[in-house]
């Protein structure tokens, strides 16, 4: 059975996908996975609209919008296999911040991620959820800046608050004068990146999506038992601008955290939970439905 999976952006915390590719465990179920390179954020998702490729990987985000957007038909987006199941971003800034609390973000200079739209979107329905005024809250909201530039800014003074994930969390604070101020993890559950197929893919390549899916079950299994250490001599090749320490301290957080799920199936609560922060954000008009967008590999659940 063969499959073509177009890998999204690089990321450490996709680091189960980079496992299953240098661990082979897809080829020795019988599956001759083949892997194309990565791209932008979300970039592979038209090619498995038409059927170019298989799968890709990222965020059901991209799911519940096609499903918001478009009739549903045989190239409408699936999703299965949860791999990431809660939020790897984090704010932050410095110590002499003290105590932080959300409400905090009123009179701070914030900048959003500007490269994917989700850790933005699930901020807002957090400080919603706590009674706070996303409006006035984006009235000093710091636009455009990526991820590292966020650091720069951070680091000159122009900046109070970063919204960042790993490694530049860990990277940052080898710096004892900052914190974490927000680790959204600290949410709970938000399915936060699967395996993405269409419609039609899951009616031609069901029974090699069920060897995947049971695929990532022994591999979270195996990547649950072991140290951070062992995990980062894995996936170092494919971050060879990190430290070895960096890279070990960023998946030793990750892990920590409980950011990466423990089993496939995926969680309704978190599903919903990211539908609602889409739905919140007015990112889709309606709030998504669990069930219209799973494979029958991925049964209702809590």
């Amino acid at each position: 059975m063969t499959l073509t999976l177009a890998e999204n952006f690089r990321a450490i915390f996709y680091t189960p996908f980079y496992l299953l590719k240098t661990l082979g465990l897809a080829e020795q179920a019988g599956l001759d996975l083949k892997w194309l390179p990565p791209g932008s954020p979300g970039g592979a998702i038209d090619a498995v609209k038409n059927g170019t490729v298989d799968l890709t990987w990222g965020g059901p985000m991209r799911v519940m919008k096609d499903h918001d957007t478009t009739p549903s038909n045989g190239q409408s987006l699936l999703c299965f296999g949860e791999v990431v199941t809660r939020d790897p971003f984090f704010l932050l800034g410095k110590k002499t911040l003290g105590r932080f609390e959300l409400a905090q973000l009123r009179q701070l200079g914030l900048a959003q991620v500007s490269e994917v739209p989700t850790p933005w979107l699930c901020l807002q329905a957090d400080l919603r959820d706590l009674g706070l005024n996303v409006t006035e809250i984006e009235a000093s909201l710091v636009r455009g800046l990526s991820m590292p530039e966020q650091i720069q800014a951070l680091k000159a003074g122009t900046l109070d608050v970063a919204q960042v994930f790993e490694p530049l969390a860990s990277e940052l604070l080898t710096d004892p004068a900052y914190q974490v101020l927000y680790a959204a993890h600290t949410r709970g559950p938000t399915v936060y990146t699967t395996l993405i197929c269409s419609q039609e893919g899951w009616t031609k390549n069901h029974a090699a999506f069920t060897v995947l899916h049971n695929v990532l079950r022994t591999l979270q299994t195996w990547m649950h038992a072991q140290t951070p250490a062992i995990l980062a001599s894995h996936v170092q090749p494919f971050f060879p601008e990190l430290s070895a320490e960096h890279l070990e301290q960023a998946i030793a957080r990750y892990l920590r955290n409980g950011v990466w799920a423990i089993s496939p199936e995926m969680s309704k609560r978190g599903f919903d939970r990211l539908s609602y922060s889409l739905h919140s954000g007015r990112f889709t008009r309606t709030q998504i439905d669990f069930a219209s967008c799973i494979t029958p590999l991925d049964p209702i659940h809590n």
